[in-house]
């Protein structure tokens, strides 16, 4: 007569043996090592990274998976899986997850059952059994526990090859010597046991699950008709009393529990620190390492400490940023600083020792710290002062914008209006080329073009609408004799004026500059005369507005690369406040001022005429003019010296420059002082306009050049 448990072993030898029948003519096929762009690495919800994969290529040997209707499956034909329900026919085993990390699979295997229909009637749904025959995986014995459920139930598991076994009993609150209920989440015997798995079994390449009842039939088999064994993962499966009642448990879990399964890359353990690794070696990634398997024979590939990811294709362990992770990288005291293959984790300021370890202590004493806080105190009080510095600054830049007409240059769009700081490195002492009484002059490059800056004296300039008409009328002159006016500087007292820069500098150091060597001939000097007097011409009576100079002279007359003139500071004394006080001390250059201006105080075209008269004179002697405090007198008077020597009818031929006072030349150089006189008439009628002394002077030129 046999017993329960031979029966029970002569089956699980008989699956070992249909096993070794099913897989004799298995072939093996080299898969290739590291998968196709193009694969699958999705199942419904379950991700499948390689080494598994779906679909030729995408797989390393005894990997591959199968889907159907978002379902994935181990397709290793050398897996067999034996349901309850058919244990002498193979069925595929289905994937609950995968994980690289850890070197596991999860699957779903069947609970094996045993239920009542009355006190003498029951129908079992027999034995669960798994044979991996030379495939990478096997049950885990640390993460798998043996579990019965039930009011009479004692599972068993054996294990291949020494048909080792694991058992447990669950038994019914009335069981003798307890009188105690079962209880939802334990698992200590009543309605619920737990056995863990042997470690000492080695590689389980086959198990078999079978469940009995212990003395038949409890009281209770109308409530409680049903006790069930499985195999299944240590954390998976909470004990709840309703899975007693009804065959609550087999509804719950329809597809059965997940049981944990180890995994290997390779039949070999890993290689010998120094040796070159196989050909067919897993550990493809940077950042990864190898380590031998426990349970089946081979290896696993590891992410190294830092890196996470999938060791088994290239690149595929990354680096991870530990100071988002604060709960398994400390850093609580410190500043952490994530870098690759670690992170840094010094500690806070003022403060030393391990942050890592949570010991950081500070290293100024009170003392210290009180110093450091007045000098930080200080330093924000600068702080402080300074942005409010700055805020009135800010505040008085828009109020000058506001007063030197700002919104009506805006609105009119005929000049570019340049901020306080675009001009700010060109105002310097070593920029300076020039001074007079409308302010200083400064040279230098602006948007990669040279440019003349005049930056006039405080408090001389026009406010507010009146500057900017001024301004206005200025832009609009165009002329090939006048210096363009480029735009201006309103956020400033004083607006600054930018300018063409003209490149030869002025006529005055170049008559009168020892060290200039630049020599000017006669036909230079009467085409200098010629067209300065055409530029002042079109700005008496060409323009849309008359508009007077006021302080034309040589400084003010500027020669370009080729010597062409061009006349600038042309409208300063309407620029320039006019009051009573200062018009004697501000306006124009006493040199070259009209006397009748001066003893009228009013300023007219023909005032620009005299000046001009006396510009001619320093043209034809290259000699200084000298105010000498009274009108026509005093010494070294150029104008004086001519005007007796006209009114004496003396010849002026020793008034005139040596370098052209040549014989051939006398007459059209009398010519030029008899222009000069004229313009010097202290009676204003007789002196000539500037569109007739333009159109004498250019007469002269041209016939020059005949």
């Amino acid at each position: 007569m046999t017993t329960p448990r031979s029966q029970f072993r002569s089956l699980l030898l008989l699956l070992l043996l249909l096993s070794s029948v099913i897989f004799a003519g298995a072939t093996e096929e080299q898969q290739p090592m590291v998968p196709r762009q193009s694969c699958l690495d999705k199942c419904g919800k379950i991700s499948i990274p390689f080494p598994f994969g779906i679909g030729p290529g995408c797989f390393r040997e005894g990997f591959e998976v199968l889907y159907n209707h978002s379902r994935a499956f181990l397709a290793d034909d050398r897996i067999s899986y034996f349901t309850p329900s058919s244990p002498m026919t193979e069925q595929p085993l289905e994937l609950v997850s995968i994980s690289v990390a850890t070197g596991e699979a999860r699957a779903y295997v069947s609970v094996s059952s045993r239920c009542h229909t009355n006190v003498t009637a029951a129908f079992s749904t027999g034995v669960v059994g798994i044979i991996f025959s030379r495939t990478p995986f096997a049950v885990s014995l640390t993460r798998n526990v043996l579990t019965g459920v039930g009011m009479n139930a004692e599972p068993e598991l054996a294990f291949d090859p020494d048909v080792a076994s694991v058992s447990c009993r669950a038994y019914s609150y009335d069981y003798p010597g307890t009188k105690q209920y079962p209880t939802d989440g334990s698992c200590s015997g009543r309605g619920c046991c737990e056995a863990a798995l042997p470690p000492d079994v080695g590689p389980t390449q086959l198990f078999a699950l079978s469940l009995k009842e212990h003395g038949g039939p409890n009281n209770e088999w109308r409530r409680n008709p049903c006790n069930y064994g499985m195999l299944v993962e240590r954390s998976w499966y909470n004990f709840s009393t309703a899975d007693t009642y009804n065959r609550t448990l087999l509804r719950r879990f329809p597809k059965g529990v997940a049981v944990a399964l180890d995994f290997a890359a390779g039949n070999d353990s890993c290689p010998v620190k120094g040796q070159p690794p196989p050909p067919d070696y897993a550990c493809v990634s940077d950042n990864s390492f190898c380590a031998n398997a426990t349970l089946t024979p081979g290896y696993i590939c590891k992410c190294q400490e830092h890196y996470a990811g999938n060791p088994y294709v290239p690149n595929g362990c990354k680096d991870i940023d530990e100071c988002k992770l604060p709960q398994k990288y400390r850093c609580s005291s410190g500043i952490c600083r994530n870098k690759p293959g670690g992170y840094d984790c010094p500690c806070k300021f003022g403060m030393k020792g391990d942050a890592k370890e949570g010991i950081c202590t500070h290293v100024f004493t009170p003392a210290a710290k009180a110093t450091v806080g007045a000098i930080g105190g200080v330093f924000l009080m600068v702080i402080l002062l300074l942005l409010v510095i700055l805020h009135k600054e800010k505040k008085k830049m828009k109020e000058f914008y506001k007063k030197n007409g700002g919104p009506t240059l805006e609105r009119a769009n005929v000049i570019k209006l340049f901020k306080k700081g675009d001009l700010k490195h060109i105002i310097k002492n070593s920029n300076l080329i020039g001074k007079g009484c409308f302010g200083e002059v400064y040279k230098g490059l602006l948007d990669s073009k040279l440019v003349a800056i005049k930056k006039p004296i405080n408090g001389t300039v026009l406010e507010s609408d009146q500057f900017a008409n001024e301004v206005i009328i200025q832009s609009q002159v165009i002329h090939k004799n006048i210096v363009r006016l480029i735009g201006c500087c309103l956020e400033v007292d004083a607006p600054m004026l930018v300018y063409e820069f003209i490149s030869q500098g002025s006529l005055h150091d170049i008559l009168h500059n020892n060290n200039n060597k630049v020599a000017l001939n006669l036909d230079a000097r009467v085409s200098i005369a010629a067209q300065s007097a055409d530029g002042l011409a079109y700005m008496h009576s060409k323009a849309n507005i008359i508009i007077l100079h006021g302080d034309v002279k040589p400084a003010n007359i500027l020669l370009d690369d080729n010597f062409v003139p061009k006349i600038s500071d042309f409208g300063i004394s309407r620029l320039i406040a006019r009051d009573k006080e200062h018009t004697r001390f501000v306006i124009g250059d006493m040199n070259y001022m009209d006397p009748v201006y001066l003893q009228e105080g009013l300023l007219t075209e023909k005032s620009d005429v005299y000046s001009f008269g006396v510009v001619i004179l320093e043209l034809i002697s290259c000699k200084r003019a000298i105010h000498s405090g009274e009108i026509h007198s005093g010494n070294n008077s150029l104008v004086k010296s001519f005007l007796e020597a006209h009114k004496k009818h003396k010849k002026v031929i020793d008034l005139f420059d040596k370098e052209i006072a040549v014989t051939k030349d006398l007459d059209l150089l009398n010519s030029l002082a008899g222009m000069a006189v004229e313009c010097l008439s202290l009676d204003v009628d007789q002196r000539p306009t500037m569109m007739e002394i333009a159109e004498r002077l250019l007469t002269l030129s041209r016939s020059r050049k005949v």
